[in-house]
């Protein structure tokens, strides 16, 4: 679709071009829960070319899913990102060569630690990719966690839990106890490790770009909430 307005505004959390609302794909009006937001989902309008490129316009689609596809069935979704809880990358720990141990621990111990004082939780870690069940109460306060969230902050966490593999970590991030950055090193810990032993593939480094891009979205999308 080419470009057709000139102006783009924001009156009370919708966003407008040239005074007509923006409407989701679904026709709902467009209606942001906070300034901040609505003011950023507005720059990605303006920043628009001759052609709309909706993979451009990140916050605008994590903010369409959350009105068309989240709230009106929240419980399933939330499901979905609970479901990590059950295999957190954290958990599986490789079993050698000794700095790539080390280097585990250093990055996804703190992640843990935090999660235990926070939830009251037990984890089960393992060497290895074979499934560890982890306790019941364990998934269940963590999906509690999930479950308490409203539609858009499920929306900004699910590219944050799905690129990086891990429910822990991304609600340390929403609540502050991890940065992005952070939480980015330790989700790459593996990956990183054996292209410092055997150089970059750059295909590799092309789709770590593109998980990237959605990552920072979504730690963008829950800052300006």
């Amino acid at each position: 679709m080419k470009r057709f307005w000139k102006e783009v505004t924001v009156e009370d959390g919708q966003v407008a071009l040239d005074g007509k609302p923006v409407r989701t794909p679904d026709r709902a009006p467009l209606a942001l829960p906070t300034p901040a937001l609505a003011a950023a989902v507005a720059d990605e309008w303006r920043a628009v070319g001759e052609t709309i490129d909706p993979r451009a316009m990140k916050l605008t689609g994590l903010a369409n899913a959350a009105i068309d596809k989240i709230s009106p069935a929240s419980a399933p979704f939330a499901r979905g990102l609970a479901a990590y809880g059950e295999s957190d990358l954290l958990y599986y720990r490789a079993d050698g060569p000794e700095p790539l141990v080390v280097r585990q621990a250093e990055a996804w111990d703190p992640l843990l630690d935090w999660a235990r004082n926070r939830y009251d939780v037990h984890f089960e870690t393992a060497t290895g990719v074979m499934h560890r069940a982890q306790p019941e109460a364990t998934v269940a306060r963590l999906a509690e966690a999930v479950y308490a969230l409203d539609a858009f902050h499920l929306a900004g966490l699910s590219p944050v839990v799905t690129v990086s593999g891990t429910l822990v970590g991304a609600l340390a991030l929403l609540e502050g106890a991890a940065g992005a950055e952070t939480l980015w090193q330790a989700a790459h810990v593996d990956e990183l490790w054996q292209a410092e032993q055997w150089g970059e593939d750059p295909l590799a480094v092309q789709a770590r770009d593109a998980r990237r891009a959605d990552f920072d979205a979504g730690v963008r999308f829950l800052g300006l909430l």
